[in-house]
């Protein structure tokens, strides 16, 4: 096995550096706060997209009718990306010890990354302000996304240190 500088594991280096450690000290989120959470980023993630789409058609009314700016298409994107999203939220409760930590930068992490097509189709001569818009639009559902799962639906505590009747 490779060893890294510090002879332990490259594997166990890495998932330490990304807080991965598998904490039995807190249990998933509850399930009600999570659908709850769900339905807010959903919701709040289109409500922000429609609100770029209305801004950015209106600074550039160049990009009014721009086909990326219909809701039947950003709308199942961001719905199915949304969900996505709230499908790894409990899986980073359940492996890691600070899942706001970890969960943040892999919201950072996968918008980077959900800019290669908007930047694909930048090469291949989309307009250059409706496709800002398009790089905003996923700013703007990972942060309402994060914001909701995290704060609505919080990882619990372990039932050793949970209040009777909690």
């Amino acid at each position: 096995m490779a060893r890294s500088d510090h002879g332990r594991p490259w594997m166990a280096q890495v998932l330490a550096l990304s807080k991965v450690d598998f904490p039995p000290d807190h249990r998933q989120p509850r399930p009600v706060r999570f659908a709850v959470a769900a339905l807010i980023a959903v919701v709040g993630s289109l409500a922000a997209d429609a609100a770029l789409v209305a801004i950015g058609t209106a600074l550039v009314p160049a990009t009014r009718g721009y086909v990326h700016f219909r809701f039947s298409d950003y709308g199942k994107l961001t719905i199915i990306g949304v969900l996505v999203a709230c499908m790894a939220w409990p899986v980073v409760t359940w492996i890691s010890s600070v899942p706001r930590w970890l969960f943040l930068r892999l919201a950072v992490i996968v918008t980077l990354v959900l800019w290669a097509p908007d930047l694909w189709i930048l090469v291949k001569g989309e307009p250059v302000k409706a496709v800002l818009v398009l790089m905003a639009m996923h700013v703007a559902i990972a942060v309402v996304t994060y914001v909701a799962l995290v704060h609505v639906s919080p990882p619990r505590q372990s039932k050793e240190r949970e209040p009777l009747g909690a």
